[in-house]
């Protein structure tokens, strides 16, 4: 399904603060974690870094200029061959807006940008229970099934 010509999707760059923080709502919103991604936000200086960093990417589906949906990601360069992968962080849609192709989209524009970092595959996780998005990943790539593990580090 592809999106209407009224709605687009943007790599955000340092000059892109203010959808950062529209990104950072629509987080919060579809995870239902509002304090998680807006209580704490990092500062600009913060953000511009993160966002001229080679290993972060982040995308947003726009309507105009309103943010409707988001993708963050992150470039982890293999040890055993000079290439990467790009793991899918986060990715949502605001509700309104789900099932009309944007997750699909963002995906689809994080493959070449993927590609010119280096990158041979783009993986995600998905929870037990989030049929939506195992559907979507199901249709776009190959399953593994893997077990995750939260490791403190104090």
């Amino acid at each position: 399904m592809a999106i209407s010509r009224s709605h687009s999707i943007k790599q955000l760059t340092a000059e892109d603060l203010n959808l950062m923080a529209g990104l950072m709502q629509v987080f919060g919103k579809a995870f239902d974690e509002i304090e998680t991604y807006t209580g704490a936000t990092p500062d600009e200086p913060y953000l511009t870094n993160l966002l001229n960093l080679d290993t972060f990417i982040a995308l947003v589906a726009l309507d105009g200029d309103t943010v409707i949906g988001g993708l963050a990601a992150y470039v982890l360069p293999k040890f055993e061959q000079a290439r990467s992968e790009v793991y899918i962080y986060d990715l949502a849609v605001d509700e309104a807006y789900r099932r009309q192709g944007f997750a699909t989209a963002m995906i689809e524009h994080l493959k070449p940008v993927a590609k010119a970092k280096g990158a041979y595959v783009v993986f995600v996780q998905a929870d037990h229970g989030d049929d939506p998005a195992i559907a979507l990943y199901n249709s776009l790539g190959e399953r593994e099934d893997v077990l995750h593990f939260d490791i403190p580090v104090d």
